[in-house]
Protein backbone atom coordinates (compact mmCIF):
# COMPACT_ATOMS: atom_id res chain seq x y z
CA UNK A 1 0.00 0.00 0.00
CA UNK A 2 1.49 3.19 -0.96
CA UNK A 3 0.90 6.78 0.22
CA UNK A 4 -0.18 8.24 -2.47
CA UNK A 5 -2.43 7.72 -5.60
CA UNK A 6 -3.87 8.10 -9.20
CA UNK A 7 -5.98 11.07 -9.53
CA UNK A 8 -9.62 10.26 -8.87
CA UNK A 9 -10.63 10.23 -12.34
CA UNK A 10 -8.46 6.70 -12.96
CA UNK A 11 -10.13 4.82 -9.89
CA UNK A 12 -12.21 1.91 -10.92
CA UNK A 13 -15.85 2.04 -8.81
CA UNK A 14 -15.88 0.31 -6.12
CA UNK A 15 -18.91 -1.04 -4.58
CA UNK A 16 -18.30 0.63 -1.27
CA UNK A 17 -17.60 3.86 -2.13
CA UNK A 18 -21.42 4.73 -1.28
CA UNK A 19 -20.90 3.64 2.11
CA UNK A 20 -20.64 6.30 4.48
CA UNK A 21 -17.07 6.45 6.94
CA UNK A 22 -19.08 4.07 9.85
CA UNK A 23 -20.34 1.16 7.71
CA UNK A 24 -16.68 1.13 6.47
CA UNK A 25 -15.00 1.02 10.23
CA UNK A 26 -17.65 -1.55 11.08
CA UNK A 27 -16.57 -3.46 7.78
CA UNK A 28 -12.56 -3.19 8.62
CA UNK A 29 -12.91 -3.70 11.94
CA UNK A 30 -14.95 -7.58 10.44
CA UNK A 31 -12.39 -7.87 7.86
CA UNK A 32 -14.64 -6.60 5.30
CA UNK A 33 -13.08 -6.96 1.63
CA UNK A 34 -12.18 -4.21 0.04
CA UNK A 35 -13.65 -1.86 3.17
CA UNK A 36 -9.79 -0.24 4.37
CA UNK A 37 -9.10 -0.24 0.60
CA UNK A 38 -12.01 2.21 0.56
CA UNK A 39 -10.46 4.54 3.66
CA UNK A 40 -7.68 4.44 1.92
CA UNK A 41 -8.65 6.06 -0.92
CA UNK A 42 -10.74 8.65 0.27
CA UNK A 43 -7.90 9.73 2.88
CA UNK A 44 -4.76 8.85 2.23
CA UNK A 45 -3.38 12.23 0.85
CA UNK A 46 -5.00 14.46 2.91
CA UNK A 47 -3.01 12.07 6.22
CA UNK A 48 -0.23 12.18 4.24
CA UNK A 49 0.00 16.50 3.73
CA UNK A 50 -0.64 16.35 7.72
CA UNK A 51 2.09 13.94 8.36
CA UNK A 52 4.81 15.55 5.87
CA UNK A 53 3.96 19.06 7.23
CA UNK A 54 5.16 17.33 10.82
CA UNK A 55 7.48 15.04 9.91
CA UNK A 56 9.31 17.26 7.11
CA UNK A 57 10.16 14.19 5.27
CA UNK A 58 7.91 12.94 2.55
CA UNK A 59 9.51 9.65 2.92
CA UNK A 60 8.87 9.47 6.45
CA UNK A 61 4.87 10.48 5.77
CA UNK A 62 4.78 7.68 3.69
CA UNK A 63 5.72 5.32 6.30
CA UNK A 64 3.69 7.05 8.85
CA UNK A 65 0.42 6.58 6.63
CA UNK A 66 1.58 3.21 5.79
CA UNK A 67 1.53 2.63 9.34
CA UNK A 68 -1.48 3.99 10.01
CA UNK A 69 -3.14 1.94 7.37
CA UNK A 70 -1.87 -1.08 8.33
CA UNK A 71 -2.66 -0.62 11.88
CA UNK A 72 -6.07 0.69 10.91
CA UNK A 73 -8.13 -3.13 11.89
CA UNK A 74 -6.72 -2.94 15.56
CA UNK A 75 -6.68 0.70 15.93
CA UNK A 76 -10.39 0.76 14.86
CA UNK A 77 -11.29 -0.81 17.70
CA UNK A 78 -11.56 1.90 19.59
CA UNK A 79 -13.14 4.40 17.44
CA UNK A 80 -16.48 5.49 19.38
CA UNK A 81 -18.26 7.97 17.10
CA UNK A 82 -18.36 11.04 18.84
CA UNK A 83 -17.00 12.91 15.69
CA UNK A 84 -16.16 13.05 12.06
CA UNK A 85 -14.14 9.76 11.62
CA UNK A 86 -11.97 11.79 9.10
CA UNK A 87 -10.81 13.86 12.73
CA UNK A 88 -10.33 10.45 14.36
CA UNK A 89 -7.81 9.24 11.52
CA UNK A 90 -6.04 12.72 11.82
CA UNK A 91 -5.59 12.16 15.79
CA UNK A 92 -4.26 8.28 14.87
CA UNK A 93 -1.96 9.83 11.82
CA UNK A 94 -0.51 12.85 14.20
CA UNK A 95 0.03 10.13 17.13
CA UNK A 96 1.90 7.91 14.77
CA UNK A 97 3.71 11.04 13.23
CA UNK A 98 4.91 11.91 16.74
CA UNK A 99 6.04 8.39 17.97
CA UNK A 100 7.54 8.56 14.62
CA UNK A 101 9.46 11.64 15.14
CA UNK A 102 10.71 10.56 18.71
CA UNK A 103 12.07 7.13 16.90
CA UNK A 104 14.19 8.90 14.59
CA UNK A 105 15.77 12.21 17.13
CA UNK A 106 16.37 9.08 19.61
CA UNK A 107 18.19 7.19 17.05
CA UNK A 108 19.52 10.71 16.14
CA UNK A 109 19.08 10.01 12.40
CA UNK A 110 17.55 13.63 12.19
CA UNK A 111 18.57 14.12 8.32
CA UNK A 112 19.21 18.16 8.01
CA UNK A 113 18.20 17.51 4.31
CA UNK A 114 14.21 17.89 4.33
CA UNK A 115 13.15 18.84 1.50
CA UNK A 116 11.35 21.86 2.36
CA UNK A 117 9.79 22.46 -0.95
CA UNK A 118 6.74 19.57 -0.04
CA UNK A 119 5.10 22.09 2.51
CA UNK A 120 2.37 23.71 1.07
CA UNK A 121 1.34 25.69 4.51
CA UNK A 122 0.11 28.49 3.30
CA UNK A 123 0.08 30.77 -0.30
CA UNK A 124 2.32 33.63 0.39
CA UNK A 125 2.59 36.09 -1.98
CA UNK A 126 5.90 35.02 -3.91
CA UNK A 127 7.96 32.06 -3.98
CA UNK A 128 10.75 33.52 -1.74
CA UNK A 129 8.31 34.56 0.83
CA UNK A 130 6.93 30.99 1.00
CA UNK A 131 10.78 29.14 1.38
CA UNK A 132 11.33 32.24 4.19
CA UNK A 133 8.13 30.64 5.74
CA UNK A 134 8.91 27.26 5.66
CA UNK A 135 12.24 27.62 6.34
CA UNK A 136 11.04 29.44 9.86
CA UNK A 137 8.20 26.89 10.48
CA UNK A 138 11.29 23.91 10.16
CA UNK A 139 13.49 26.25 12.79
CA UNK A 140 10.56 25.60 15.25
CA UNK A 141 11.32 23.68 18.32
CA UNK A 142 8.94 20.21 17.77
CA UNK A 143 6.18 21.25 20.24
CA UNK A 144 6.16 24.10 19.47
CA UNK A 145 5.81 23.29 15.57
CA UNK A 146 3.34 20.61 15.96
CA UNK A 147 0.98 22.81 17.67
CA UNK A 148 1.48 25.47 15.27
CA UNK A 149 0.97 22.86 11.62
CA UNK A 150 -2.07 21.44 13.97
CA UNK A 151 -3.30 24.63 14.70
CA UNK A 152 -2.76 26.91 11.53
CA UNK A 153 -2.49 24.33 8.95
CA UNK A 154 -5.04 21.59 10.29
CA UNK A 155 -7.54 23.54 11.86
CA UNK A 156 -7.66 21.60 15.47
CA UNK A 157 -9.01 23.45 17.90
CA UNK A 158 -6.84 23.67 21.26
CA UNK A 159 -9.15 21.00 22.50
CA UNK A 160 -8.24 19.12 20.14
CA UNK A 161 -4.69 19.56 20.15
CA UNK A 162 -4.45 19.40 23.85
CA UNK A 163 -6.15 15.81 23.19
CA UNK A 164 -3.94 14.48 20.22
CA UNK A 165 -0.97 15.65 21.91
CA UNK A 166 -1.69 14.51 25.66
CA UNK A 167 -1.54 17.93 27.18
CA UNK A 168 -3.55 20.68 28.95
CA UNK A 169 -5.72 23.11 26.43
CA UNK A 170 -3.39 25.90 27.92
CA UNK A 171 -0.12 24.71 27.15
CA UNK A 172 -1.54 24.65 23.59
CA UNK A 173 -2.44 27.91 23.64
CA UNK A 174 0.77 28.85 25.08
CA UNK A 175 3.24 27.06 22.36
CA UNK A 176 0.97 28.38 19.96
CA UNK A 177 1.34 32.15 20.64
CA UNK A 178 5.06 31.04 21.38
CA UNK A 179 5.31 30.04 18.10
CA UNK A 180 3.84 32.91 15.98
CA UNK A 181 5.56 35.25 18.03
CA UNK A 182 9.06 33.04 16.75
CA UNK A 183 8.31 33.21 13.38
CA UNK A 184 7.72 36.47 13.86
CA UNK A 185 10.70 37.28 14.83
CA UNK A 186 12.50 35.46 12.26
CA UNK A 187 10.38 36.74 9.31
CA UNK A 188 11.22 40.47 10.17
CA UNK A 189 15.19 39.69 10.37
CA UNK A 190 14.81 38.70 6.62
CA UNK A 191 16.12 41.42 4.62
Amino acid sequence: MRASHPPEATRKPSPLSQRSDSELAVLVADNGSGALDELYWRYASQLLRLASNLLRSPDDAEDVVQDVFVGLPLAIGHYVERGAFAGWLKRLTTRTALMHLRRRESRKTDSLDADASTHHLVQPDSVLERIDLESAIASLPEPLRVVFVLSRVEQLSHNEIAGVLGIRRGTSEVRLHRAIRRLRHLLEEKP
